[in-house]
């Protein structure tokens, strides 16, 4: 049996830092689930409830147990949990995984996003020695575009009926990064 992956703490610009989930994150999970878009797009519970917070946690803590990917807690400077990056490994034996994030409306502006990003960015193609990242946004979501722009992803073209998102398929534009471009 393959061990499980070992999620590191991780310095990121600006004060921010990445951790490992913890239950003592469940008030991120509540505004999270509170939120017209991250539910929608995630596994955050909506609408809320404990027990449902703490699964979402523990699957959280299975991604890194089965292999799936690396699944981070941004945080402040003071240790205020304000949103999650995830380094997802599905097709890492074609070469590539996949980013995604998201930060709660109470800390959006702050840069924690491109922050989190260009530290998963730079441990994942340095460390991991990823031949290439991949990340999806909506077009209609500039401050994700704004964020996979400033971390050095350059767009690819526009996937049309990608994604289901609630009850329809939407468009989404295909970022990449290869690690000999850094």
């Amino acid at each position: 049996m393959e061990q499980p992956l070992e999620v590191p703490e991780l310095a990121a610009d600006a004060g921010f830092a990445l951790r490992p989930w913890r239950l003592s994150d469940l008030p991120l999970v509540r505004e999270a689930s509170e939120d017209d878009y991250i539910p929608l797009i995630t596994t955050v519970p909506s609408p809320y409830s404990e027990s449902a917070g703490v699964a979402f946690v523990e699957r959280q803590w299975g991604r890194a147990a089965t292999r799936a990917g690396y699944t981070f807690v941004i945080v402040t400077s003071a240790g205020l949990p304000v949103g999650q990056v995830g380094l997802w490994l599905k097709d890492l034996e074609q070469g590539r995984a996949s980013l995604g994030y998201w930060v709660v409306k109470s800390a959006r502006g702050q840069g924690a996003a491109v922050a989190a990003v260009n530290a998963v960015v730079g441990w994942a193609l340095r460390d991991l020695r990823i031949p290439r990242l991949e990340l999806w946004v909506e077009p209609w979501n500039t401050a994700s575009v704004r964020t996979a722009e400033r971390a050095g992803f350059q767009r690819e073209g526009l996937l049309r009926g990608w994604q289901k998102i609630g009850n329809e398929r939407r468009d989404m534009f295909m970022y990449s990064v290869l690690n000999d471009e850094t």
